[in-house]
């Protein structure tokens, strides 16, 4: 009888302590530094898995050599460089570095050229990549930016941070021999870059770029350094990069005498500016030639969504490629052969490379990447939502809808801001945030308020300075009157996050709009500007001084402490996550730091994430995936009012 009693007790005790045990969590990473942020279950790690597992692939260039594709791409922890020999083809693993690696080929394919930092410090090296192994071209302390290869690939011409930590000054090298190296031109300002070598060598086109709707061209003698002026820089111009054709001519996009970006030529000589492309409502937002001069493919911004054209430059003749599907298009570049390859992203297509036959138009798909074994096919495609402001400006957005036989009734949403502020939410893959659509039923809306690129530089320029600040923010509440209305939305639970200035957007939303918005998630965010324009790496304060304001005026700097989340910060009475990198040469992490000590003072429910080895865009998947994880507690507890755990 007591061995019975002693094994029921001792089973009933066994029963408790399984029963109590804790659920298994995800073990957190060693860089990631959190404050108030609950564990991370593995059942919700294993249940988001498949949406984690896709992967993009990006065009990084053409090799002459043998005619294959160089993109980057990412298989384990961070994107390395990889080598596709033909459309469809295998892809081979070339650089195996800790940090994410970029590249690019010399002309005739015999130097690559690497790319890299350190834990998202942006404080890029150059590198040659034979074998595995990288040799450090640079000082392996400053700020470096590649910018161009010679005609003929025995020069590289790039800027550096390395005289002074804050002026970006011109250097060129034949990389096969760092010993070459040396100072072309000593300059002032973060913004300056080489565009082109002329094919003799003896010039380079060199653009400084001061704001998002001015930027000086220049020509500098390779020999001694002279800088002389490109054109009339009093004029509020903008120009993009410079290419220079097998004829001679140099064609650059340019919004002279235009409120969007047209391609054109310019005559070294005078400066002047001929526009060869038809007068348009969107940008042109990159061009390539061909090696033989005579086609010219350009890619415009139509709404967000990305049109590829190719102009015949003898006849001016243009023809749009109506194969390629629609979605985002970037890094636009001629093979020596002729074909023309590109990245594009969509909704229902991860970033992959194209290759288009500049003959018939064909379009070829040169990469298809992994989405997790789910049918990327089935995303949700976003629609265009209109409102007008407080001052009648037209402002819009995106809205992605969940699917409503899966989720009927009124969906709550999570509005994404954008940052820059000069850039621009455009549909294109979401990744692992369809999570939050197809299987929580969130619906996501990404506004482009006043001060986003893509409209043209009356639009860009809408918020520039302190005294027009809060404009844009009076955007966002447009467009939640219009939201709200939405038959499909629960005007209740709503939601925002935000990245950078769109972390800024983030904080003075939560302010303005107390009642609308759920809770905030506020990413490497701008919370002050004058302690923002304080800290923010030298290389880049002027530059952003002129997006922001100067906080060495008086009268700027007294509307700088008006506006300033900071300054009333005591009012967000609505959960906040706040996250941050911890070598964020933009948006210091002291910006993040400041906001919690306050608002935990203030008794705001605040979760806090600071990763040790990332800077402003997060590049290392264990710490995305972690965060992301965290990020979808946070909605779950705030916006769907579940359980963090």
């Amino acid at each position: 009888m007591k061995t019975t009693l002693a094994s029921a007790f001792l089973l009933t005790v066994s029963s408790v302590a399984v029963a109590a045990a804790p659920s298994p969590v995800v073990p957190r990473p060693d860089a990631m530094k959190m404050e108030g942020v609950p564990q991370v279950p593995l059942a919700l790690a294993e249940a988001t898995r498949p949406y984690l597992e896709y992967r993009t692939a990006s065009l990084a260039g053409w090799n002459a050599s043998d005619r294959s594709m160089l993109i980057q791409t990412r298989f384990g922890n961070t994107a390395q460089l990889h080598v596709v020999k033909s459309a469809g083809g295998a892809r081979q693993q070339i650089s195996f570095e800790q940090e994410p690696a970029n590249g690019s080929w010399s002309p005739n394919g015999d130097v690559l050229l690497v790319s890299k930092d350190v834990g998202g410090s942006e404080f890029y090296q150059l590198y040659t990549l034979s074998n595995g192994r990288l040799r450090l071209l640079t000082d392996g302390k400053s700020r470096n930016e590649f910018g161009t290869w010679s005609k003929d690939g025995s020069l590289i011409g790039y800027s550096s941070t390395r005289r002074n930590g804050a002026d970006s000054d011109l250097y060129v090298m034949d990389p096969r021999d760092p010993s070459t190296d040396r100072l072309m031109a000593s300059v002032k300002g973060g913004g300056w870059n080489i565009e082109s070598f002329t094919p003799d060598k003896k010039t380079a086109i060199v653009r400084q770029g001061i704001s998002a709707t001015k930027s000086n061209l220049w020509l500098v003698d390779v020999a001694t350094g002279k800088l002389t002026p490109l054109g009339n820089h009093s004029r509020d111009i903008a120009f993009g990069t410079v290419k220079l054709a097998s004829d001679g001519r140099a064609w650059t996009l340019s919004d002279e005498q235009s409120d969007t970006l047209r391609l054109g030529t310019i005559d070294l000589s005078s400066g002047k500016f001929v526009a060869r492309s038809p007068s348009m409502k969107w940008d042109i937002e990159e061009f390539d030639i061909s090696s033989d001069g005579r086609t010219l493919a350009f890619l415009t911004n139509e709404a967000g969504v990305s049109r590829l054209y190719l102009l015949d430059t003898a006849t001016g003749s243009i023809r749009r490629v109506d194969a390629l599907p629609s979605g985002v298009a970037s890094n636009l570049e001629f093979a020596p052969w002729g074909e023309i390859g590109l990245t594009l992203s969509s909704a229902r297509i991860p970033a992959d490379a194209f290759a288009i036959n500049p003959t018939t138009l064909a379009v070829t798909r040169w990469t298809e990447s992994e989405t997790g074994g789910l049918d990327a096919k089935l995303n949700v495609e976003p629609e265009l939502v209109s409102a007008r402001s407080f001052d009648g400006e037209p402002i819009s957005g995106f809205l992605y809808r969940p699917d409503p036989a899966k989720f009927p009734g009124k969906r709550p949403l999570l509005m994404w801001i954008h940052g820059g502020p000069e850039s621009q939410a455009r549909p294109s893959f979401l990744g692992r945030y369809n999570y939050l659509m197809n299987e929580l039923g969130i619906a996501m809306f990404y506004p482009n308020v006043r001060g986003s690129s893509g409209y043209g530089k009356r639009f860009i320029s809408l918020d520039n300075g302190p005294f027009l600040r809060e404009n844009s923010v009076k955007d966002i509440g447009a467009l939640l009157s219009v939201l709200k209305k939405d038959e499909s939305i629960d005007a209740s639970r709503i939601a925002q996050t935000g990245r950078s200035y769109g972390g800024y957007m983030c904080y003075a939303s939560a302010i303005f709009y107390p009642a609308d918005f759920k809770s905030a998630n506020c990413v490497v965010a701008i919370s002050d500007f004058v302690t923002f324009l304080k800290n923010t790496q030298s290389y880049r304060r002027d530059l952003r001084r002129v997006e922001y304001g100067d906080e060495r005026d008086p009268k700027q700097l007294a509307q700088f402490k008006k506006i300033a989340p900071m300054a009333r910060i005591g009012e967000i009475k609505m959960p906040l996550y706040i996250v941050a990198g911890e070598n964020d040469p933009r948006v210091p992490a002291s910006e993040a730091r400041q906001v919690a000590a306050a608002v935990k003072q203030s008794g705001t429910p605040v979760w806090v994430s600071i990763a040790a080895n990332e800077g402003h865009q997060w590049g290392k998947k264990e710490n995305v995936d972690y965060q992301f994880w965290t990020d979808l507690l946070f909605w779950q507890q705030t916006l769907l009012g579940q359980p963090a755990n």
